[in-house]
């Protein structure tokens, strides 16, 4: 059974479940965010998502479930997203840098999301905690994965790859968690542009320094229409 079907719903059609789910879940994003998780009741919710109290309990068993699945639903957006744009890349220099800019795309798509997890996952129940840590960690994997594949493939100098993909992944989630000192200061894509100078570029052998150049100059070039 996956951690989904784990929360129990009323209703018998998937499509349903999932767009009423998706409703309740963006309301209560946003309440648990600005004013706790603890302080926000299943009545605010349904107010915020324009339904009854009733209806939210033919979708989710209690408050503890809806946190579980908003969260939830942040990180199967990491391991669905991710991925997806790394397809069709086949160098690793350039898929590496592709993935640090995927996951900051995501976090900024999800920000309120991403605080929450950082702020809340604590308020779960034990066995959903280990869940959503699960979650996270194979996200991670995937990131040292692609940091791995420079360094074996000589475009990185050998580094632990455990714990920079861990910086990769501390560096996309402030784009959400230090939103307010960043705003000011960077598009999203001049912060992507600085981490990959602090995060990959160091790291970069001279085969790996210009294969980014090769890459960088090619995302460069004019675009034309084919005649």
């Amino acid at each position: 059974m996956s951690s989904a079907e784990s929360v129990k719903s009323v209703v018998s059609d998937p499509k349903l479940v999932e767009e009423r789910r998706h409703q309740i879940i963006i309301a209560a994003t946003k309440l648990f965010s600005e004013q706790g998780y603890y302080t926000t009741t299943i009545l605010q919710i349904a107010r915020e998502a324009k339904v009854s109290t009733g209806l939210i309990y033919q979708y989710f068993g209690d408050k503890d479930d809806i946190l579980f699945l908003t969260l939830k639903n942040v990180l199967d957006t990491y391991e669905h997203d991710i991925p997806l744009q790394l397809e069709g890349l086949t160098h690793p220099v350039e898929r590496l840098c592709r993935a640090v800019w995927a996951y900051c795309a995501v976090v900024d798509a999800q920000r309120e999301a991403t605080v929450l997890a950082y702020r809340s996952t604590k308020s779960l129940r034990a066995d959903r905690r280990v869940l959503i840590k699960d979650g996270e960690t194979r996200t991670n994997r995937m990131i040292e994965k692609t940091i791995r594949a420079c360094t074996t493939g000589g475009f990185m100098r050998p580094v632990n790859e455990y714990l920079l993909s861990y910086q990769i992944v501390n560096f996309a989630h402030a784009w959400a968690l230090k939103h307010w000192a960043f705003d000011d200061r960077y598009t999203l894509a001049e912060y992507v542009e600085e981490g990959l100078q602090l995060l990959v570029e160091p790291f970069l052998t001279a085969k790996g320094k210009t294969a980014l150049a090769k890459i960088a100059k090619s995302a460069d070039a004019p675009q034309h229409e084919p005649g």
